[in-house]
């Protein structure tokens, strides 16, 4: 299986999730799940399909798209499993901060001056 992510690389997702990460939720199938579904609710919640037009985007509309997915995919694996972390609170501290870093990235996404700056692509 090869890895199928489009926003963000199988990296991004593991720095983000940490040391204390389940192995198991770091391989190469559950990643490419995990990224699909970000990058399809990414999609949705904006309703620009970013995926297939990804190739031609701005680079920094690509970085917002890379962090968002990576962010919404390592709180997949974090709560996969949160034995590894040193504490819950760890584990519950790193997916708060993903969540405010996702809100933020798709109120961007999302907004009208970032959307014809996009388009004008």
């Amino acid at each position: 299986m090869v890895y199928s992510g489009i926003f963000c690389t199988e990296n991004d997702v593991k720095y983000k999730a940490g040391s204390g990460v389940n192995a198991a939720a770091v391989v190469e199938a559950y990643l490419n799940s995990f990224v699909a579904q970000a990058e399809s609710r990414i999609n949705n919640i904006c309703r620009y399909n970013f995926s297939d037009k990804y190739a031609g985007l701005n680079v920094d509309v690509k970085e917002i798209l890379r962090e968002a997915a990576s962010c919404i995919a390592a709180i997949y694996c974090i709560t996969y499993d949160m034995s590894g972390y040193s504490t819950i609170n760890e584990a519950g501290n790193m997916i708060n901060l993903y969540r405010d870093i996702i809100l933020t990235d798709l109120s961007l996404l999302r907004d009208q001056k970032v959307v014809t700056f996009i388009n004008d692509a």
